[in-house]
C-alpha cells in the first residue's frame, strides 16, 4: 500500500516510460508521414474518435469501480481478521487456566502463537502468483524483488510453532487450513481434560470457524480472476483508441490557423505530438489502474498491506501475553506498505 499522498514522479515513469516513449515514436512517424510524405488521405475526423473514446471511458470506469471493490472488500476482509485475533487472544487467557499454571500458560502461549503461524502462512499463500496476475516491467519488478515480500521466504509459521508440527506443514497443500485444524484439535483436547467448560470450548471454536470463514473470503477473491471480459476488452478498447488519436489530431491544430486566420504559426501543427502523447497516456494510465486494483493480495503497491497487519496482530498478541520484548511494527519500504 502506498502510504505518500502525492505519487511520486520517478515512481510514475518507472511505470509509464515505456509507453510514453512509444506514445511519442508513434505520433513522430504518423506526423511524419502525412507531412512529409504528403499522405494526406490518412487523417481521420475527430467526431467518431470523440464517441469511441466517450465508450472507452464508460468501459474503464466500470472496470476501475469493480476493480476497487475487489481491493476494498479484501481490506475489510483482513479488518475483520484484526478483529476477531483479539477475540482469540482474549478468550484463550480468559479460558485457558487450570490448577498447572505453568501448563496453563504454555498452553496459552502455543495457541496464541499458532495463531501467529496461520496469519503469516495465509499471508504467504495469498501472495503467491497465479496464471492471470499482471505483469509489471523490469524496473517494477526490480523494486518488489528487492523488498522481497511475495517470496516463499516471507513465511515466518516455523517461528511460531514446533519444529514437528511445521515439518507437517511443509507437506501440506493449504498450511493455513491445518494451523487452524490443529487449532480446533487443542481446545477439543483442553475440553477432554477439563481445562476449560464446555460453553468456553464452543465460544474459541465459533471463532476458529470464523476465521475459516475470513480465509475462505480471501481464497475466493485469490482464485477468482477478476472477469477476462471485462479486462481484457477494457485493455483492448483502450489501445484501440490510443493508436487512432494520432490520426484524429493530424490536421486539427492546421485548421486551427486556418480558421483564425493565424499566420507565421506553423509550428502550431507540431502540437499535436505532445496532445497526442498527453492524451495516450491518460487512457493508457486510467485503463492500468484498475488491472493494478483486481488482486488485492499480490504484495504489490496498491495491495493490501498484509505484512504490516500480521505483524500489528502480533504485537497485540505478544502484549497481552505480557511478553517485555515486542517486535517492532512493519515499516514502509520506499513509501510502500507491505
Amino acid at each position: 500500500m502506498y502510504i505518500k499522498r502525492n505519487i511520486g514522479w520517478g515512481l510514475i515513469l518507472k511505470y509509464a516510460w515505456k509507453n510514453l516513449i512509444f506514445f511519442t515514436l508513434y505520433a513522430l512517424t504518423i506526423f511524419g508521414i502525412y507531412y512529409g510524405l504528403g499522405w494526406t488521405f490518412i487523417d481521420l475526423p475527430w467526431q467518431p474518435l470523440t464517441v469511441i473514446g466517450i465508450a472507452v471511458s464508460f468501459y474503464i470506469g466500470f472496470k476501475n469501480s469493480q476493480s476497487y471493490d475487489r481491493f476494498w472488500e479484501g481490506r475489510k476482509i483482513w479488518g475483520g481478521i484484526v478483529n476477531y485475533s483479539r477475540t482469540w487472544g482474549i478468550r484463550v487467557l480468559s479460558f485457558v487456566r487450570s490448577d498447572n499454571d505453568e501448563e496453563s500458560k504454555k498452553m496459552r502461549e502455543q495457541l496464541i502463537l499458532r495463531h501467529v503461524a496461520w496469519l503469516n502462512a495465509l499471508r504467504v499463500q495469498l501472495r503467491q502468483p497465479r496464471s492471470w496476475s499482471i505483469k509489471e516491467n523490469k524496473s517494477i519488478e526490480k523494486v518488489f524483488d528487492k523488498h522481497g515480500e511475495r517470496n516463499i521466504s516471507c513465511n515466518e509459521a516455523y517461528n511460531f510453532v514446533s519444529m514437528r508440527e511445521f515439518s507437517d506443514l511443509k507437506k501440506r497443500v493449504n498450511p493455513a487450513t491445518h494451523l487452524v485444524k490443529n487449532q480446533a484439535l487443542d481446545v477439543a483436547k483442553l475440553r477432554e481434560e477439563g481445562t476449560i467448560t464446555e460453553f468456553q470450548e464452543l465460544q474459541l471454536q465459533r471463532v476458529l470457524e470464523e476465521f475459516y470463514n475470513l480465509q475462505g473470503k480471501c481464497e475466493r477473491i485469490k482464485n477468482t480472476p477478476f472477469p477476462r471480459q471485462y479486462a481484457y476488452f477494457s485493455r483492448v478498447f483502450t489501445w484501440i483508441f490510443v493508436l487512432l488519436i494520432p490520426f484524429g489530431l493530424l490536421n486539427i491544430f492546421e485548421d486551427h490557423n486556418q480558421n483564425f486566420g493565424v499566420d507565421g504559426m506553423d509550428w502550431l501543427i507540431f502540437l499535436q505530438i505532445p496532445f497526442s502523447v498527453l492524451i495516450s497516456w491518460i487512457f493508457n494510465t486510467m485503463e492500468s489502474v484498475g488491472d493494478n486494483s483486481e488482486d488485492p493480495f499480490e504484495g504489490r503497491i496498491n495491495d493490501v498491506p498484509m505484512t504490516a497487519l500480521c505483524r500489528t496482530i502480533e504485537i497485540d498478541l505478544r502484549d497481552m501475553l505480557d511478553e517485555q520484548e515486542l517486535p517492532e511494527a512493519i515499516k514502509p519500504k520506499d513509501n510502500i506498505l507491505y
